[in-house]
């Protein structure tokens, strides 16, 4: 799919709870754009709406919130997202983007806030990760890290010690959901005394695992 930047392919648009970040559990506006570069929302990666920014501006405004995520699909795909981050600044939104990392950050707007994943190997997409976009983040961004097993959380315990995450940015680990238990990450976390924030995705908890648009 190629894209301009005038026009957003978008998949949905739509008000929910939001599930991760340090943000969860606040009402939340999510425009999803279409398209991916190995991400898990498979739905998103072909088809959506052309949409002006405008049009989805005014989408979100209708719901009354103050809270917007832009997400994927991997939105930084798309040039015009960058322009649209910031019409959400301009008219006071707090911002969140939520990418892959496998694409720069340095067209995004100062006052977005990221957040970005690290892929474990057991996502099969280790390759990807993007490590120099570590430099972009600070306090007001947020790197996050979905592990399936023990190996899986032993690779993040080694790159947090590496990189030391937790000195610039704040660090959030989550379990797979439905394959690594969310007591057993905590027991690691607590043994290790790890500087993260433990969280799960809670809209799988409210609305199941197979839910979309929510």
């Amino acid at each position: 799919m190629r894209y301009n930047g005038r026009m957003l392919q978008v998949t949905e648009i739509f008000k929910s709870i939001q599930g991760e970040s340090s943000h969860a559990g606040r009402p939340c506006a999510f425009v999803r754009l279409t398209g991916c570069r190995w991400c898990d929302t498979e739905y998103a990666f072909h088809g959506g709406r052309a949409m002006t920014r405008p049009q989805v501006l005014e989408a979100v405004e209708a719901f009354g919130l103050d809270l917007v995520e832009i997400t994927g699909g991997e939105p930084l795909l798309q040039p015009a997202v960058h322009s649209l981050m910031q019409d959400f600044l301009d008219r006071r939104y707090t911002v969140l983007l939520e990418t892959g990392g496998s694409l720069p950050l340095d067209g995004v707007p100062a006052g977005v806030h990221i957040i970005m994943d690290l892929k474990a190997p057991g996502s099969g997409e280790t390759h990807h990760n993007r490590f120099e976009n570590l430099q972009r983040l600070t306090f007001q961004d947020e790197v996050k890290c979905v592990v399936k097993d023990r190996a899986d959380y032993e690779w993040f315990r080694e790159i947090l010690s590496r990189h030391r995450l937790d000195r610039f940015t704040q660090v959030l680990l989550s379990p797979v959901f439905g394959q690594l238990e969310l007591r057993d990450l905590a027991e690691w976390v607590l043994a290790d005394g790890l500087p993260v924030r433990l969280q799960t995705q809670l809209h799988k908890h409210i609305w199941g695992r197979d839910a979309i648009g929510v």
